[in-house]
């Protein structure tokens, strides 16, 4: 074999070859691996994570049990009730709505003949109507009418129940009638008995659907809700969930907070302290096993959707007011300035889940360039993320807002649920939904050159009702596979769950949902292997 002298044409000819061979390769793993990186992660490129819900925001449908010990716990804040005077056989009535006088005519109920209550004790309640006007009495002898725009004394009734019917009692003593002429008046001789007459009603709970931090602590009062939301918070998350997370390679929680725990430790009522020492708790945990937090405002005074997770009071969605946003922007900042500098954080969610019909795209882009502000205010590299408004929205408006210059993340909610459109799929046309329509949308916003995007809340659940175990895992695997793809990574709503399919710790210990390692994950591995071979390459044609 010939001996080329180093410093001869054919040696610098190689050596200019072997240079543009470097560059192509260096240049082909820093454009493939482009994308791939979520900065301050541990192992996995992206995030891997599981959401901590039902911990500091309470939602009833996850642990029921806490509401068993609430006295008359099917009348708690927005239950949804409608009154038929047992003698003319007719349902009271909010004229229009709200607004106007009440009646004691209606044949059949709709949505002027239910009332949402708000409890005042487990006997006192107020009715709001669905206008939103309350039903009020100026004292004995009244008509009552659905004129108040505020509850105070004169909107305040005592029920007192005998199975389905019930009597209703002014503060004064005096009860309510239905008298002759349809009107509801204040002004029933005497005690009434339970028999068809005058003052007795049959109550009809229509809906009662809202169970939340609001209807836990209003429900049980101070001291008592004290005790059990103190006893959830100290089991129901503990530093374990965080090693079992580790060990099946989550890298990130996101962790759903309500506005009041900028308040802690005296929010205002009906409202509990606490949830403040327990967010310090797992940011202690979660550095203990090099897993990141992702912050979710979860909970926005007002509500921002109307649900019982955004501790709303009776459905109805307050949040787009000023005052309400002003104070959102007060929680942000408090969160931000307390963990920007905490190595667990991750990334701050500046609200979750607004609701499409009731918060303008305008008011939230603006929302969210202040909040983005405020975070940056504190880190420079922070992520904030941004939810895409539930209902009848578009995912791209938010893609399109130009809310900040970097480190932003779109949050989108996947689940095969909560629309007709999944109702009749089978365990084959939810696969296929899944690697055709959720991974096409996933395609288009990746290549947008926006924001990131984050699968923040998806679920091994549909509305398949005879899915097999193999059903099952290969939902999860379809699921896996394909919002591994996006950019920031994903978030499995929940960590535990008494529905089991939701529990994730469940899918993991019964082999339901497994993990393994993504396509995308053996790529990432790939382009690592081309980027050491990038390396020993340059070194040795320099050699």
């Amino acid at each position: 074999m010939g001996y080329r002298k180093k410093g001869g044409p054919a040696f610098f000819m190689e050596l200019t070859f072997s240079k543009w061979v470097c560059a192509f390769l260096l240049c082909c793993w820093l454009n493939f691996s482009k994308g791939y990186s979520v900065e301050g992660l541990r192992g996995d490129s992206k995030v891997k994570a599981v959401n901590l819900g039902g911990w500091l925001v309470v939602e009833g449908w996850i642990k029921p049990s806490l509401f068993d010990g609430i006295p008359n716990g099917d009348m708690l804040d927005g239950t949804e009730v409608q009154f038929k005077s047992m003698k003319l056989q007719k349902y009271v009535s909010a004229e229009n709505g709200g607004g106007m006088y009440v009646t004691v005519s209606r044949d059949v109920a709709s949505s002027w003949e239910s009332f949402k209550l708000w409890r005042v004790s487990e006997s006192e309640f107020q009715f709001r109507t669905s206008q939103g006007q309350f039903l009020t009495c100026d004292g004995v002898g009244c008509s009552i009418s659905a004129t108040a725009e505020s509850p105070s004394m004169s909107e305040t009734f005592f029920i007192e129940r005998n199975n389905s019917r019930v009597h209703i009692k002014l503060k004064s003593g005096a009860y309510l009638q239905a008298t002759i002429e349809n009107q509801l008046t204040g002004d029933y001789p005497g005690t009434p008995g339970w028999d068809d007459n005058e003052a007795t009603f049959e109550m009809m709970i229509v809906a009662n659907n809202l169970h939340g931090d609001y209807q836990l602590a209003n429900g049980y009062g101070q001291n008592d809700a004290k005790k059990v939301l103190q006893r959830h918070r100290n089991t129901f998350i503990t530093t374990e969930d965080f090693h079992f997370l580790y060990r099946h390679g989550i890298n990130t929680v996101r962790i759903p907070v309500g506005w009041w725990i900028a308040s802690d430790p005296n929010p205002p009522a009906p409202f509990i302290g606490g949830t403040l020492e327990a967010l310090d708790n797992a940011f202690s945990w979660a550095q203990a096993y090099n897993i990141k937090c992702i912050i979710d405002l979860h909970a926005a005074p007002g509500s921002q959707n109307g649900m019982e997770h955004s501790a709303s009071r009776d459905g109805f969605t307050g949040w787009p007011s000023p005052d309400y946003i002003s104070q959102t922007l007060d929680v942000i900042d408090f969160l931000a300035s307390r963990y920007a500098k905490h190595p667990a954080l991750l990334g701050i969610e500046l609200l979750n889940e607004p609701s499409a019909a009731t918060v303008p795209l305008d008011t939230l882009v603006s929302y969210y360039k202040q909040g983005y502000q405020i975070v940056r205010k504190y880190s420079s590299m922070a992520y904030v993320i941004i939810c895409q408004r539930i209902g009848n929205a578009d995912p791209l408006e938010l893609y399109q807002a130009n809310i900040g210059s970097h480190n932003i993340v779109v949050d989108l909610h996947f689940y095969n649920l909560f629309d007709p459109f999944y109702v009749n799929m089978s365990a084959a046309d939810n696969i296929q939904f899944i690697y055709k329509s959720r991974e096409d949308q996933l395609r288009a916003l990746n290549s947008t050159n926006g924001p990131l995007v984050f699968v923040g809340e998806w679920v091994n659940e549909w509305n398949v009702t005879s899915g097999s175990q193999t059903d099952y895992q290969e939902f999860g695997k379809a699921q896996l596979e394909v919002y591994d793809s996006a950019s920031f990574g994903w978030a499995y709503w929940t960590l535990k769950n008494d529905r089991k399919h939701w529990d994730f710790e469940w899918n993991i210990r019964n082999n339901y949902l497994q993990l393994g390692d993504s396509p995308n994950k053996k790529i990432f591995n790939s382009l690592m292997l081309l980027g050491l071979t990038c390396a020993w390459f340059c070194i040795h044609s320099l050699l």
